[in-house]
């Protein structure tokens, strides 16, 4: 259960990162109660799965999956750019949140 509680942490993660360049710095209300929910409950949730995997486990993986899925994001809703590269250290970035998954205790 905590890593499906570590799972939905880290998909709000990437949500509220990506929200933050909806904010405008926090001048739009919409979406700065939305950013800040999400910061909020995937601080909790992550707090919460922390109670049963390792802290170090659970904060790079909580990272890993928000920076994962800001990347992708960033690429299809912000026309961020893309390049072989790029791509490359996003698979090791995935590649190391699978290892530490893997290798938790």
């Amino acid at each position: 259960m905590a890593w499906i509680l570590l799972l939905i942490a880290g998909l709000l993660e990437t949500g509220w990162a990506i929200g933050l360049k909806y904010t405008d710095g926090f001048t739009k209300l919409v979406p700065s109660v939305l950013t800040i929910i999400g910061i909020v409950v995937s601080m909790v949730l992550l707090s919460i799965a922390a109670r049963t995997l390792p802290i170090g486990t659970a904060y790079a993986v909580w990272v890993g999956i928000g920076a994962a899925g800001a990347v992708v994001l960033g690429i299809v809703l912000l026309g961020e750019p893309v390049n072989a590269a790029r791509l490359f250290f996003l698979a090791m970035l995935i590649a190391s949140i699978v290892g530490l998954k893997f290798t938790a205790a």
